[in-house]
């Protein structure tokens, strides 16, 4: 087993989409990124990468590049996929948490479950998902964010 750890944050704007875990949640403002900002999966891509000892999210699909400009993270999941089966390795487990003030997540957990199953192959079980509240300690400079850490265990294949 190979575990990886992670960490994703972005900004909180109005005039995007909210998008986690490929899911889009209802709400006024979403988060501002290069991609589509979505910090669930970017936090989940980055760990997995992490355990399969590949070069992280930022060096693989880097933010000066413009062909990842808006791109949705799903697609950015499955190329991050393919490279860690090439190293011979498989998702056992992923455990997401996200920290924000707003909007509240647990109505979506299980979709966001479900999203994740579907991309990565897992049965939902397998996936955890969590929010917790930051009360107000994640405001920058009076600007909102949402924080997700990932951790993801990988089985070796061989």
């Amino acid at each position: 087993m190979r575990f990886g750890f992670s960490f994703d944050l972005h900004r909180l704007v109005e005039g995007r989409p909210l998008r986690l875990c490929g899911v889009e949640i209802p709400f006024e403002k979403g988060l501002l990124g290069h991609s589509d900002g979505d910090v669930g999966l970017h936090a989940l891509i980055d760990a997995m990468l992490s355990a399969a000892g590949l070069p992280d999210i930022g060096t693989l699909f880097p933010d000066k590049d413009p062909k990842y400009k808006d791109i949705d993270s799903t697609e950015l999941l499955k190329q991050a996929l393919s490279k860690v089966k090439e190293k011979g390795y498989t998702i056992h487990q992923i455990d997401l948490t996200f920290v924000c003030d707003q909007p509240k997540l647990s109505p979506y957990y299980e979709l966001m479950k479900t999203r994740i199953a579907e991309l990565t192959g897992l049965s939902p079980l397998d996936i955890g998902i969590k929010a917790r509240s930051a009360e107000g300690l994640l405001l920058e400079g009076n600007k909102e964010v949402i924080a997700c850490f990932g951790l993801v265990v990988l089985k070796d294949n061989c």
